[in-house]
């Protein structure tokens, strides 16, 4: 496709490329695991970019981003990824979410794999930034990558829960997160495999926080725990 964007867009791309190759050098992606997509503004064409399929995140160029129009029409770039589903029922579902972050975060994964905690809640509360930055996290039933469903799970999900969701946990394959933008979903896809770092490392029985610390942490802090 020869379509070009507008200048607006250009900073966005720029932030998509920065936060793939940031999370790929520090080892939370490998190879072509994982994609991101951005929601855009009017003033930056609409619609929203996402990678292309099988991308490595660690070597994004951003001319090559796809474009694709709020009906899901795609206007530029390389084909956009698979999951191209999945991200578009999360915008519909969360308007407060403007970036989609997902990677195979290897603690997370290894969790899936061991056992979560809850299904409604792959870790317990372990610490107050898992608890005020992350909130609850379900696990989705495992699906082959780019299955439909998937995003109707989510979405029913997202539907249901009785405080915002900012993250689920794909069986086997690994987290989607989203939030305001690139940068701020990055720093949650980190609480998040820390936590599960954690958790694992400590033999999955450590205590978690007390209904007493959580609620002082969502008065505090307006947590989503």
């Amino acid at each position: 496709m020869t379509t070009t964007w507008p200048s607006e867009q250009n900073a966005l791309r720029a932030e998509i490329v920065r936060v793939g190759a940031s999370l790929f050098q520090r080892g939370y992606v490998h190879s072509s695991a994982g994609n991101i997509s951005a929601r855009l503004t009017n003033e930056q064409g609409g619609g929203f970019l996402i990678t292309p399929t099988d991308a490595c995140l660690g070597f994004l160029d951003p001319s090559q981003l796809a474009w694709v129009d709020d009906s899901g029409t795609q206007r530029s770039g390389e084909r956009a990824s698979k999951t191209l589903a999945l991200h578009r029922r999360i915008y519909d579902s969360a308007p407060e979410a403007h970036c989609v972050l997902h990677t195979h975060a290897t603690h997370l994964v290894a969790l899936t794999l061991h056992g979560v905690w809850q299904t409604d809640d792959i870790l317990p509360p372990l610490t107050p930034y898992q608890v005020m930055k992350v909130g609850h996290v379900p696990l989705i039933a495992y699906r082959r990558p780019g299955d439909p469903a998937v995003a109707d799970a989510v979405a029913a999900r997202i539907a249901a829960a009785r405080r915002p969701l900012r993250a689920v946990m794909l069986e086997r394959l690994g987290p989607t997160v989203w939030h305001s933008s690139p940068a701020t979903a990055m720093a949650l896809l980190e609480e998040l495999e820390e936590t599960a770092r954690l958790w694992l490392l400590g033999g999955r029985t450590l205590t978690p926080l007390s209904d007493a610390q959580i609620e002082e942490l969502r008065a505090q802090f307006n947590a989503p725990w």
